[in-house]
């Protein structure tokens, strides 16, 4: 039996107590994690939000010229 199958077949009201515990999980997660980063010693430094800032993508913007091809779209200038 898969696990979506067993979910299915719980009552509403314990289908509902499992969503709720799932997301009070995932909100004391949240709450924690900056906490124990900073305790254990595993917070970013400078030098990894460096290089974090170095290889994600930049996104540029770029001003399209009116062509033969758009003439049935809605191009505002």
């Amino acid at each position: 039996m898969s696990l979506l199958r067993s979910f299915r077949n719980l009552s509403p009201r314990a289908r509902a107590g499992v969503g709720l515990g799932l997301l009070a999980w995932g909100a004391i997660g949240l709450q924690l994690s900056d906490r124990a980063e900073e305790r254990y010693g595993l917070a970013a430094t400078e030098d990894d939000k460096a290089a974090l800032a170095k290889v994600l993508p930049r996104i540029t913007a770029v001003e399209r010229e009116v062509g033969r091809g758009d003439q049935g779209q809605n191009n505002q200038r």
